[in-house]
Formats: C-alpha cells, sequence, structure tokens
C-alpha cells in the first residue's frame, strides 16, 4: 500500500477503534497492527505520560470493554497529511462523546501521528495528543 489512500485508511481505522459496543476488544486489537513495535505514545494532557503500544491499548480495553464507559465514540473532525518519501506526518482535530459512569460528556482535542512505509505499508512510529481544556483551547 502506498499514498494518501492509505494513510487516510490508517487514520479512519485509528479513529473507528475507540467506540464502545460490539466488537470493541477486536478493534482496539487490531491497533497493534497499525504501530511499529516499538511506536511512542504520549498523552500531553495534564501530567504527560508515556506509553508504549500495549500501554496504550489495554486501559483502552478495559474503560471500553468494561462497562463504565458507555455509547463512546471518537472521529476525526479535521485533518491533514504532509508527506515526503516515506515519513509522513498527520495532523488531527477530534471529537469524543459518551457517558462515563453514568454522567454524559463531550470533549475535543488534537493529536498528531508520525508515519513511516514499513514492509510496504504505513504504520505509526509515535503519537502524541492533547484533550481541551480550562484555558487550552483548540481555536489557539
Amino acid at each position: 500500500m502506498e499514498g494518501r489512500a492509505s494513510i487516510a485508511e490508517l487514520v479512519e481505522t485509528f479513529f473507528a477503534a475507540f467506540a464502545s459496543g460490539p466488537d470493541v476488544l477486536t478493534r482496539l486489537a487490531a491497533l497493534r497492527e497499525l504501530f511499529l513495535p516499538h511506536a511512542v505514545i504520549v498523552r500531553a494532557a495534564g501530567d504527560p505520560v508515556v506509553l508504549d503500544v500495549d500501554g496504550f491499548i489495554a486501559p483502552r480495553a478495559e474503560l471500553l470493554a468494561g462497562g463504565r464507559l458507555t455509547g463512546f465514540r471518537e472521529w476525526e473532525v479535521d485533518g491533514r497529511t504532509d508527506r515526503f518519501g516515506d515519513v509522513a506526518g498527520h495532523v488531527s482535530t477530534y471529537a469524543k462523546e459518551g457517558v462515563l459512569d453514568g454522567q454524559p460528556f463531550t470533549g475535543r482535542g488534537f493529536k498528531t501521528l508520525q508515519l513511516v512505509q514499513w514492509d510496504g505499508r504505513w504504520r505509526i512510529s509515535a503519537l502524541a495528543w492533547d484533550d481541551e481544556r480550562a484555558g487550552l483551547s483548540l481555536d489557539g
């Protein structure tokens, strides 16, 4: 696979994994195939946390399949990909909604994915994200 269409498919698969409901564990397990084995994942929101792939997937699987989080989905609102040869960067604004412990919520944030073409297909080598919160807005 090569080109923007395969990167767009990767991004779509990535965001589709974060939805409660049937097959959530299958979708989350499939995320491993999107990442390089030693990818670096950083949650910059609040106290920054650096994760490996399993450290990223495991708590999301527990939350999405454990019953505390229902009606959840996360989707890309806007995105842009810049590519040069076998390296690409994709930046996204995203939105999310759901019900956590009986309380409805919504949110927005920003994600950046660093991509490399590896063994003939695009893979995520790094991911970083931040969520919108008081004093920090996506509007600048």
